[in-house]
C-alpha cells in the first residue's frame, strides 16, 4: 500500500510524500487529499475481518475508527494512535422526526455520543496521530466550539500541548468549558472565524505548530468512517440520501470521498445522494451551488446563526465538497433560524437530543420533501453533529420564548415546553395534572 498526499485540483494532481507538513498544494495552492494505490480489494473479507473486531477488546479494535483502519491506511505504524474509543455511534429510528420531515421512516446517525460529544473525535484522533508521527509538541486549531473540544482532549491525551483560537463572544459555553477542561491553551481574538483561520496558519509555519482544521487531510480521513461504519450498520445496504449540515463542509468532503472508496473497494453497490444544509445567515455553499457560475465561492463576511457549529462565511473545504455533491447528484439548501429551532423541538420529541447546527438537517428534510426533491419512501440517514449539551442555553430559551435570532427577530416556541412555577399544594397540583 503507498500512501501520498495528492492535490485535489484535477488539473494538478501533484504528489507528494504523506509526512509532509502540507495543507495545500505547494505547486496551485488547491487543497490536499490523502491518496493510496493498493487497495485490499476481497469485499467480502474485509466486512467480515471488520464484524470480528467488534468482540476484540484490543484498543484499535474498539475504535469506531480505527477498526476501519484498511480504509485509512496512512500510518506506517499503529503504536502512535491515541483512542478515546470514538466512533461507535448509533443509528436511531425517529418516527416523529419523519413524519415532521414528511419521511415515511428517518434514522439518524448520532455522532454527539462520542466521547467530546461530536463528529470531530472521528477526524481528531487520526490528526493528532499524524502529529505524533511527525513529532510535533504543539497543535492548534480555529474553533466555534467542537473542534476546540475534541482537539484539547485528544492533544491532551497524546501528550500534546493544545493552543485554540476562538472568535471572542462567539462561542457556546457548553464548548468551551470542555476545551478548558482538557487543559487546552485559549485564546479568545476579536474577528471572525475565517479571519482567525488565516492568522493561525502563518503563526503555525512560523511557530511549528500543526494545525488541525479541517483543511487538514488526516481529519477528513477519520470522519471517512462515519459512512464506514454507517455501511457496517446497514449490511452495506446505501440509502437513498445522506443528509448532513454544512459549515466548513469537512464533512461533506469525507462523506463523499468515503463513498466512492467504497464503490472502488467493492464494499457498496452504490453511492448514497449527499444533501448538504446550511443556515440562512451563513449559507454561502448554498449560493453557490445555485449559482451559475461555480469556479469561485463568495465568502459571507459576516455569517450569523445561531447554530454556532455551521456558522462559517467562508468554507476551506468547499472545492472538495462541490465536487462531492456534484458526483453523489446531491443537494444544496439552506433554512431558517426558525426552522432550525423548530426542527430541534421536534427531534427532541423523539428522545433524541442534539446541538442547534445537527437540527439543520431535519429542516432541510422538511424543505426538500415539500418540493418534492425528497421523496416520502425515500431511505433517508441524517447525521447528527453534535451533543445536546453543547448549547444547552439554546434549547431553554427557545423553549421559554427567549430565543432571538441574530437580527433581533424573535424565535416563537412553536413546539415550546415552558417549565411551571406550582404551589406547594397537593390539590393545586393534582388538579392541574387531571
Amino acid at each position: 500500500m503507498l500512501a501520498e498526499l495528492v492535490c485535489f485540483e484535477s488539473q494538478c494532481r501533484a504528489r507528494y510524500g504523506i509526512t509532509e507538513v502540507l495543507y495545500n498544494c505547494p505547486r496551485c495552492g488547491g487543497l490536499l487529499e490523502a491518496g493510496y494505490s493498493g487497495w485490499e480489494r476481497d469485499a467480502g473479507a474485509l466486512k467480515k475481518l471488520w464484524r470480528e473486531r467488534r468482540l476484540n477488546n484490543a484498543p484499535l479494535d474498539q475504535s469506531g475508527v480505527w477498526r476501519y483502519r484498511e480504509c485509512i491506511p496512512f500510518l506506517d505504524s499503529y503504536d502512535r494512535v491515541v483512542s478515546l474509543r470514538e466512533g461507535n455511534t448509533p443509528l436511531l429510528d425517529a418516527p416523529r422526526a419523519a413524519a415532521y420531515g414528511g419521511l415515511d421512516r428517518l434514522l439518524f446517525k448520532h455522532q454527539g455520543f462520542n466521547p467530546s460529544g461530536s463528529f470531530k473525535d472521528n477526524g481528531m484522533t487520526c490528526g493528532v496521530a499524524q502529529a505524533l508521527r511527525l513529532g510535533m509538541t504543539r497543535v492548534a486549531c480555529v474553533s466555534t466550539g467542537n473542534t476546540s473540544a475534541s482537539m484539547a482532549a485528544y492533544a491532551s491525551a497524546a501528550g500534546l500541548q493544545p493552543i485554540i483560537f476562538i472568535p471572542h463572544g462567539n462561542i457556546s459555553y457548553g464548548k468551551l468549558a470542555q476545551a478548558l477542561e482538557y487543559g487546552a491553551r485559549t485564546l479568545q481574538v476579536e474577528a471572525n472565524f475565517d479571519q482567525i483561520l488565516a492568522l493561525v496558519r502563518a503563526l503555525a509555519e512560523r511557530l511549528g505548530i500543526y494545525l488541525l482544521n479541517s483543511i487538514n487531510p488526516f481529519r477528513i480521513e477519520g470522519q471517512k468512517t462515519i459512512m464506514v461504519e454507517l455501511m457496517d450498520q446497514r449490511d452495506w445496504n446505501p440509502p437513498d440520501w445522506i443528509v448532513l449540515p454544512g459549515g466548513n463542509l469537512g464533512n461533506t468532503s469525507a462523506f463523499g470521498k468515503a463513498l466512492r472508496e467504497m464503490l472502488e473497494m467493492g464494499l457498496i453497490p452504490r453511492s448514497p445522494r449527499l444533501a448538504v444544509v446550511q443556515a440562512e445567515g451563513s449559507a454561502p455553499f448554498y449560493d453557490l451551488a445555485h449559482s451559475a457560475d461555480q469556479s469561485a465561492l463568495r465568502p459571507v463576511t459576516k455569517p450569523e446563526t445561531l447554530a454556532t457549529a455551521i456558522r462559517i462565511g467562508d468554507p476551506i473545504s468547499w472545492p472538495k465538497a462541490l465536487h462531492e455533491v456534484r458526483s453523489s447528484g446531491g443537494v444544496v439548501e439552506k433554512v431558517s433560524e426558525q426552522e432550525i429551532a423548530d426542527a430541534k423541538a421536534q427531534i427532541g420529541l423523539c428522545g433524541i437530543g442534539c446541538e442547534p447546527a445537527s437540527a439543520a438537517t431535519l429542516a432541510g428534510i422538511r424543505k426538500l420533501t415539500a418540493a418534492g426533491v425528497i421523496r416520502r419512501g425515500d431511505d433517508v440517514v441524517a447525521v447528527l453533529t453534535g451533543n445536546l449539551l453543547k448549547d444547552p442555553d439554546y434549547i431553554y430559551r427557545y423553549h421559554t420564548g427567549e430565543l432571538t435570532a441574530p437580527g433581533g427577530d424573535k424565535i416563537q416556541p412553536t413546539y415550546g415546553n415552558h417549565p411551571l412555577v406550582v404551589p406547594n399544594d397537593p390539590d393545586r397540583i393534582a388538579a392541574l395534572l387531571a
